[in-house]
C-alpha cells in the first residue's frame, strides 16, 4: 500500500469512526444517562445531575470535534490541490467542520456555563441552546455521512 492510499485510508476510518461516535452518543449514550432510573432501579440522579454526566461526555468529545476538524480541512485542502474534490465534498466537509466547531466551540461551553449557575439556572434560553445543540447534532451526522460516502466514491473513481 502506497502512502497516498493509506492517508486516504486513515482519513477514511477517522471520518467513519467520527459519525460513528456521534451516531453512539447521540443515540445511545443520552437514552442510558438521560433514564438512568430504568438502570439503577431507583431515581438516584436528578435530571440536572444526569444533564451534567451528559456535559462532560460532551466536553471530552469536543476535544476529538476540534482534532477532526483540522483533520478534515487538512485533508480536503489537500484533495482540491491535486483536484480530487467536488460540489459535494467541498459541502460535505464544509459542513462537517463547521457544526464540529458550533458543537465544540459553541454549545458545549455555553450548556456547561448554563450547568455552573447549577438547578436555577436552567432556564428558556438554556432549553433553546440545548435544542439547537441537539439539531447540530444531528446535521452534523448527516454531513459526516455524506462526506464518508463520497470521500469514498471519489477515492475509487481517482485511482
Amino acid at each position: 500500500m502506497n502512502k497516498k492510499a493509506a492517508v486516504d485510508a486513515l482519513y477514511l476510518l477517522l471520518v467513519g469512526m467520527t459519525a460513528g461516535a456521534v451516531q453512539v452518543l447521540g443515540v445511545f449514550v443520552a437514552a442510558v444517562v438521560f433514564h438512568s432510573e430504568l438502570f439503577l432501579s431507583v431515581p438516584l440522579l436528578s435530571r440536572f445531575e444526569e444533564g451534567k454526566i451528559m456535559g462532560e461526555v460532551f466536553r471530552r468529545f469536543s476535544y476529538w470535534g476540534y482534532v477532526m476538524a483540522a483533520v478534515i480541512v487538512l485533508y480536503e485542502v489537500s484533495r482540491y490541490k491535486v483536484m480530487q474534490i467536488d460540489k459535494i465534498a467541498i459541502l460535505s466537509a464544509l459542513g462537517s467542520v463547521a457544526t464540529l466547531l458550533l458543537f465544540s466551540a459553541v454549545y458545549t461551553p455555553k450548556i456547561l456555563a448554563y450547568q455552573a449557575l447549577g438547578e436555577s439556572g436552567i432556564d428558556e434560553g438554556f432549553e433553546a441552546l440545548h435544542k439547537a445543540s441537539e439539531i447540530d447534532f444531528k446535521i452534523l451526522l448527516i454531513t459526516l455521512s455524506v462526506l464518508f460516502v463520497r470521500r469514498a466514491y471519489l477515492m475509487a473513481v481517482k485511482r
